[in-house]
């Protein structure tokens, strides 16, 4: 499966640079599962703004940071939002797809709280869309044998 151009790798990879018990760093062609100890999870992470895209889908309402950067675009580098991100909301079989090609053990993800809970407050009401996007990612990360949290 080939990374999609312009999506951004959503994963810290190891470039094969160990530090040494002396702290100096030394160049390791070798990297592998066999350099880090029995049980050592691998894995990557990503924030619901930063990925999920969607932001006017799904029941979803606007968060804070949707609010910052469409009001004041000046103060983010690039002047981008979250509106659509890397479209993770309709990707993400896709995405836990790449993560078991690599061989990733778990991905821990945040929730979008403006998708779960879109007006603010439990007796607003619950996105049920919300709740079953957030499903389906979990049940997707499971038949793939990935551990989310």
């Amino acid at each position: 499966m080939a990374i999609r151009s312009c999506r951004p790798v959503f994963v810290w990879l190891f470039v094969g640079f160990l530090l040494s018990v002396d702290g100096k760093v030394s160049a390791s062609p070798s990297l592998s599962r066999k350099s880090f100890p029995a049980g050592f999870v691998f894995g990557t992470a990503s924030s619901s703004y930063q990925y999920e895209g969607a932001a006017k889908e799904g029941g979803r309402r606007p968060s804070i940071w949707d609010t910052f950067t469409h009001k004041r675009p000046e103060k983010i580098s690039d002047g981008s939002n979250g509106d659509v991100a890397v479209d993770s909301y309709h990707r993400y079989k896709e995405d836990v797809g790449i993560m078991k090609e690599m061989g990733l053990d778990a991905y821990r993800f945040s929730m979008s709280w403006s998708r779960i809970l879109p007006n603010g407050k439990l007796s607003g009401g619950v996105n049920k869309e919300g709740i079953a996007y957030y499903n389906n990612l979990i049940n997707e990360l499971l038949a793939n044998g990935l551990n989310s949290s």
